[in-house]
């Protein structure tokens, strides 16, 4: 551009292009102009100011587009880095949480008992007490498992093997753990120490590593149908129940050639070693605290549960002791549960010991949970005497000692059979004389007539008064009765019953305890009144 064209532009057109040419080219010829350079420094440069310094300092003011451009770009940039931030923080927090999870999953794993085996049907190797390690070894592959191919026809035996194993799956919801026979072989140091031994098994002496000490009860038979029945009565039973006077189930080995059950172990045995053994060194004292812990189990069993269990065999030898003489319940291999609305119980076959068993038992007619009263007068009764119920050696009248106690108390003799029985103390006769009672109660013919083991527990401990019993024998009154028994329309094997005496009750009776029986029973309102037509019992007047 000519300067003479430069000169004739105004003043304010000049100083725009000048602007916009320094923008583009700082060393722009036209600067060189004197008579540019004279306007410029006449117009826009201050004095004193070189025209050169002034070029190469100017930094002209951005404009509000670019300075609003800039600040967006700006905070862009610094959104991108904080996201970028939290990203990274947000994975580290998951992987940490992951981490945290994984690590208390696996020390909870490690908490567990190194002998308990939770996972049902897992293969073990077979291992029996009365087999040698060969034969364990001879065994080791066979396994227990409920799987099978598609399509495959299975036996019978396979079949209840496998109701067993939906049994079991059920039963691990509980309390009970499964051993496997391998484990137990190592509890018992290969099952050297018998504890003791019954009808359906062995006890062994056992412990577990961490060193409490078990009983462990072998079952004969292998898959037998009465060691099936008794091995799911025991473990749904008192396998869901826990209470101080009831014997503690641990767990249960079950496998094809194997059944056991793993309790906790009773220092001082049975009660039965101290009533009838040599080893009689217990108090009164004691035994009165035994006979109303003994109740107390029982009354849990029958009205606390969340389904009644009926034990069916109460006695002595069922009540174990621990080291400090703690009664437990034990045994309930005849146990049945049944539902509180039901108030009788269908049996299938005889349950009990004879001697301790009430008397619908014998028959084919429902039961109740009140056997199991009658069968804890039954033990009472041994209790206060220290002695079997039924001892042939004595004497007619004291042979059979339920009968010899209702003798006594009808004749107002109480007292002189507690002296009989070796209770000196005051103290100690009054609580005999009341035991005697309660027994007398538990053991009345009618079921009806018992009381509730509740309430039993309340009349052991004296916080109620104990009426008059009626003749809990007045069954007994017939002569025929003895011919019918003979003829084996009960059986013998009962000895609380078939041995006890058949003459009629005398009538000098202190108590009215014939007003208290009906003197004939309707079928419609008791179901008792066929067993006395089937007897042939002629009824008292």
């Amino acid at each position: 551009m000519a300067p003479s064209a430069a000169v004739a532009m105004p003043l304010e057109l000049w100083v725009v292009e000048l602007k916009w040419r320094v923008s583009v080219d700082s060393n722009y010829r036209a600067l060189s102009s004197p008579q540019l350079q004279s306007t410029l420094i006449t117009n826009l440069i201050p004095p004193g100011v070189n025209f050169m310094d002034w070029i190469n300092n100017r930094n002209p003011p951005p404009d509000e587009i670019t300075t609003a451009f800039n600040t967006a770009v700006e905070a862009n940039k610094w959104m991108i880095v904080a996201g970028v931030v939290s990203a990274v923080v947000s994975t580290g927090a998951v992987v940490l949480i992951v981490y945290a999870i994984i690590n208390c999953l696996n020390k909870a794993g490690k908490r567990g008992m190194p002998y308990a085996r939770l996972e049902m049907g897992q293969g073990d190797s077979i291992s029996s007490p009365s087999t040698s390690k060969s034969l364990q070894n001879a065994t080791a592959n066979v396994s227990l498992t409920t799987r099978r191919p598609a399509f495959d026809v299975i036996q019978n035996s396979q079949v209840e093997a496998a109701t067993m194993e939906r049994f079991l799956n059920n039963i691990a919801k509980e309390k009970p753990i499964r051993f496997s026979p391998q484990q137990l072989a190592d509890f018992t140091e290969d099952y050297s120490t018998i504890l003791g031994s019954g009808g359906f098994g062995v006890v062994y002496k056992g412990e577990f590593p961490n060193g409490v000490r078990v009983a462990i009860k072998v079952l004969k038979g292998n898959l037998g149908k009465r060691v099936e029945e008794q091995f799911m009565a025991e473990v749904s039973t008192i396998g869901r129940t826990y209470h101080v006077n009831l014997v503690r189930l641990y767990g249960f080995c079950f496998d094809p050639m194997m059944q056991a059950l793993v309790y906790e172990f009773m220092e001082n045995g049975s009660l039965d070693t101290f009533l009838f053994g040599e080893n009689r060194t217990v108090g009164w004292k004691k035994l009165h605290e035994i006979a109303i812990g003994t109740a107390k189990g029982i009354a849990y069993l029958h009205e606390e549960c969340q389904q009644r269990i009926i034990h069916y065999d109460i006695k002595p030898g069922n009540v174990l002791l621990d080291s400090k003489l703690c009664p437990k319940v034990a045994d309930f291999g005849l146990a049945k549960l049944c539902n509180r609305d039901s108030t009788h119980v269908t049996m299938t076959g005889f349950r009990g010991t004879p001697g301790y068993t009430a008397p619908e038992l014998w028959m084919p007619f429902p039961v109740t949970h009140k056997c199991d009263v009658y069968s804890f007068g039954m033990l009472l009764f041994e209790i206060v005497g220290r002695r079997k119920n039924h001892n042939p050696n004595l004497s007619e009248s004291q042979e059979w000692l339920p009968r010899w106690t209702w003798e006594k108390f009808e004749k107002g003799e109480l007292m002189e059979l507690m002296e009989c029985c070796g209770i000196v103390e005051e103290e100690e006769k009054g609580k005999a004389e009341r035991m005697s009672l309660v027994a007398l109660w538990c053991v009345q013919y009618s079921p009806e007539e018992r009381p509730l083991m509740s309430t039993v527990v309340k009349m052991l401990e004296g916080d109620i008064e104990i009426a008059p019993p009626p003749n809990p024998f007045q069954y007994l009154v017939s002569a025929r009765l003895d011919s019918a028994m003979s003829s084996g329309s009960i059986g013998d094997s009962n000895s609380s019953s078939s041995r006890e005496p058949t003459e009629k009750t005398s009538s000098k009776s202190s108590y009215s305890s014939s007003s208290r029986e009906p003197t004939e029973k309707d079928s419609s309102k008791s179901y008792y009144a066929p067993i006395k037509r089937t007897l042939e019992i002629e009824p008292a007047n």
